[in-house]
């Protein structure tokens, strides 16, 4: 994926370019099908589509309190937007200079800076610029003086419900990861770059692979039946999430240690896309080290009946 970091660099690409623009954390159903709408003008037009996010997080400058903790971080995302066939990014700074941009001129500059801009793409209520000025009706009105198409996309509605970012956070808070599901149109996961740990679990027979997360909003902290693909090829394990109170001491970050099943080989330096399926258990604290492997084999044994039952008694799926 190309990834740009400034408006400047939209004319270096093939027009008519087609944005879709907006935060985009989480990547749900709603963000989904405002990116499909200039992914199919791009194509219909043999044009460029681009989706166009803001770094950091707009509220950072706006409301600094009011910064809502991501769901996922910036590896993941371009993960993620390459699954749905998006092929360049902008990462636009938002500062104190874009925060006081007159909606009127970031228009201005788009339609100078794309050769030519096809099409703006965001959601219904989307807006933008100072004091939130700019709303659809004056990206309709710039896109018929301009020539340039715009979709605005109504909202996706799941269980009654308008798909945002806002009811994902709550329904991971709560461990509700079903719920996530329905609304990101896909299982919610955990990624991250597997890194060296203490070995402890490979001393207890059950080696795993210490994943740091780059979300910065987790579920409730325990052990959770998993899937991770590995080149191509998805093995179903079991996780622990949390900061490991039996065997750490003091202040530690939260991890999340998998075991895959029958997988053999090295995952260090990897980043994994650990899918997160049934609860199985708070983490918890145990009296010592005989007690957290007792309980582990246990885990293994629930995890591995639930996957198997879910595949049909076929492992390693």
């Amino acid at each position: 994926m190309t990834v740009l970091h400034s408006l400047e660099e939209l004319s270096k690409l093939p027009g008519p370019v087609a944005l879709a623009i907006g935060v985009f954390d989480g990547l749900h159903l709603g963000h989904q099908e405002v990116i499909r709408a200039a992914l199919e003008h791009a194509h219909q037009h043999q044009g460029t589509a681009v989706v166009m996010s803001f770094e950091p997080h707009p509220l950072t400058i706006l409301r600094p309190g009011a910064v809502p903790p991501r769901l996922c971080g910036p590896a993941y995302r371009r993960l993620l937007l390459e699954r749905l066939g998006v092929g360049c990014m902008l990462l636009c700074p938002f500062d104190e200079n874009t925060a006081t941009t007159p909606a009127e001129m970031f228009l201005e500059t788009l339609t100078r800076d794309c050769r030519p801009l096809g099409c703006i793409s965001v959601g219904y209520g989307w807006t933008f610029g100072r004091n939130r000025g700019g709303d659809i009706h004056m990206l309709m009105a710039h896109g018929e003086r301009d020539g340039f198409a715009v979709y605005g996309v109504p909202p996706v509605r799941v269980d009654g419900q308008v798909v945002s970012s806002t009811l994902i956070r709550d329904a991971v808070s709560a461990g509700e990861l079903g719920r996530a599901n329905r609304l990101l149109g896909r299982d919610y996961a955990l990624y991250g770059e597997v890194l060296p740990g203490r070995r402890l679990a490979r001393q207890l027979g059950f080696p795993t692979a210490n994943v740091r997360p780059e979300a910065e909003l987790l579920p409730p902290y325990g052990v959770y039946g998993v899937q991770v693909e590995v080149d191509g090829q998805a093995w179903a394990g079991v996780a622990n999430l949390g900061v490991r109170p039996t065997v750490e001491t003091g202040e530690a970050a939260p991890s999340l240690e998998v075991h895959l099943f029958d997988w053999s080989g090295d995952l260090y330096g990897r980043s994994l896309e650990v899918r997160l399926g049934d609860f199985i258990r708070p983490e918890q604290k145990f009296p010592g080290v005989e007690a957290l492997k007792k309980q582990v084999e246990a885990d293994v044994i629930l995890a591995r009946g639930l996957a198997e039952a879910r595949a049909g008694g076929k492992n390693g799926c």
